[in-house]
């Protein structure tokens, strides 16, 4: 239900009145924030499986000083989330704990107070494989880039079934549909709330940063912002949809109802999330691969955008390459070491052999063998898993994410983040999503025994890489030269400025 509240003269609120109504937030001193506030209807009934609709309008105050609702999905439980990664924290990552409900298409904004009007936007498209995660998980706090003089923006969206299921009858797309609608609510309401429309920032982290690159790849966005930043994405995890529509089968055949609109419409949202959960276990039989052999999402998720509609009418690495987005300024970087989110806390870097771990890439790349044998997997002295998981480290996100910057017809700039962990003994260094904290400064969410970032992360790197995206979204600036034909990249913990190197996965692959 919407919650509708006067605000009392007296309480630290502060109330700004949008298209759909006035919305009341919590005012700090330094920082206001609104959380909870509608871009589109709940997605339910009719509105179910169709494009998002303008949000309906209330009388009175709007109460936006608690998280809203996040969008429907699994949430593994303490003993699997355990079991899955044994002594690590992820809920200040994914949001999971958060109230699930129908109302979940919102956003939350953090605004500088006594500041003038027409501040730089920052909005943030959160990750979780397309089909988990919550932009208000405390990660996410964004009230470091409102102190640096950003209004900050972090958005929900349909997940799994409900946003990245290409049902006949129905619009494909729908996540990244639920996206733009986000953005063109900013452009209509962020000036209420001091910000500048003609200066958005659209960034992102996992599966948010595969969905900026289709942003920046599609022809409905432009002039909805003007810089984006790809933080470990690209535009290569899509699929065409013919090959996406055999998920689409699969799914009916497990529900039980026809392949279309109707019959999964028929279906409540929560016998869709519990045939997600069945789905999404890696003993699920579904060949996924395309023509070419390979799965671009080696198995991290069944569910991705597709291409082939008026959202991604190509492949979003030929839509670059074709000059899609060339006036938007792009800022796209990776970890060193990706995988080891996944490899290092299940123990597979350490016990997986040469059998199983040729057997794994070979479901997503046909050259599985020279690739691991070119990444050292025979050699005396070094584990089968060091092998494996650097070359999927460099085949699922580093390779893609430089030859998404090479498509990129515009100014763009490429950064690597190299700052280890302390966590797993030292050993789970800088894997995926390890920059997050850092970007966002909100380390105190992941510090501690169980916390991703281990014991004692460095606040002064956390202070200078929120500077450093706050400076990027204010003017473009960033310190050190753009990505041309010499290749220059930054790693951006250490301030060292190189030209790349070659991928070792780079000669195998189309």
């Amino acid at each position: 239900m919407t919650q509708l509240a006067e605000t009392a003269s007296t309480s630290p609120r502060a109330t700004v009145a949008t298209q759909g109504g006035t919305v009341a937030g919590i005012d700090d001193g330094a920082v206001t924030r609104f959380l909870g506030v509608p871009y589109a209807a709940p997605p339910i009934g009719v509105l179910r499986f169709a494009e998002a609709q303008p949000p309906l309008a209330w009388n009175g105050v709007r109460d936006a000083t608690q998280r809203g609702c996040i969008a429907p999905q699994y949430t593994p439980s303490a003993a699997e989330l355990e079991k899955a990664l044994p002594g690590l924290d992820i809920e200040p990552l994914i949001g999971g704990n958060q109230v699930q409900g129908d109302d979940f298409l919102v956003l939350n904004i953090w605004k500088p107070n006594a500041a003038p009007a027409g501040l730089p936007v920052m909005v943030f498209i959160h990750g979780g494989a397309f089909t988990g995660g919550a932009g208000a998980a405390d990660v996410y706090d964004g009230s470091a880039f409102a102190r640096q003089g950003i209004v900050c923006v972090t958005i929900n969206y349909r997940l799994g079934i409900e946003g990245f299921l290409p049902i006949p009858g129905a619009p494909t797309n729908l996540g990244l549909r639920d996206q733009i609608a986000a953005l063109r609510w900013v452009q209509a309401n962020i000036a209420a709330f001091g910000g500048d429309a003609g200066n958005v920032t659209v960034f992102g982290e996992s599966a948010g940063a595969m969905s900026v690159a289709n942003l920046l790849a599609s022809p409905l966005t432009t002039g909805l912002f003007r810089r984006a930043i790809v933080q470990s994405g690209h535009g290569d995890m899509v699929r065409p949809i013919p090959v996406a529509q055999r998920l689409v089968k699969k799914l009916a055949k497990m529900l039980r109802v026809k392949p279309t609109v109707e019959g999964f419409r028929s279906k409540s949202i929560a016998d869709a999330v519990e045939v997600l959960r069945r789905i999404s276990q890696p003993t699920a039989r579904i060949d996924l691969r395309d023509d070419s052999g390979r799965e671009p999402a080696f198995g991290l998720s069944k569910f991705l955008p597709v291409y082939g509609d008026d959202v991604l009418p190509e492949h979003p690495l030929s839509a670059l390459r074709n000059g899609a987005s060339s006036g938007v300024e792009l800022l796209i970087g990776s970890n060193t070491e990706e995988m080891n989110l996944y490899f290092v806390p299940s123990g597979v870097r350490r016990k997986i052999g040469k059998f199983l771990a040729n057997f794994v890439v070979k479901r997503a790349e046909p050259k599985a063998k020279e690739i691991l044998k070119a990444y050292g997997i025979n050699e005396r002295g070094k584990r089968p898993g060091d092998a494996f998981t650097e070359a999927l480290t460099d085949l699922v996100f580093r390779l893609p994410a430089r030859r998404f910057a090479q498509a990129h017809r515009g100014r763009t700039h490429v950064y690597e983040f190299s700052w280890r962990s302390s966590a797993y003994d030292n050993q789970l260094g800088a894997c995926h999503a390890m920059e997050l904290p850092f970007v966002f400064d909100t380390l105190s969410t992941v510090s501690g025994p169980k916390g991703l970032a281990g014991g004692a992360p460095p606040q002064e790197l956390a202070t200078k890489l929120n500077r450093m995206w706050a400076d990027f979204a204010k003017t473009g600036a960033l310190p050190w030269p753009a990505y041309d034909e010499q290749h220059i990249a930054c790693t951006i913990d250490t301030g060292a400025i190189a030209a790349e190197q070659p991928f070792v996965a780079e000669r195998f692959l189309p």
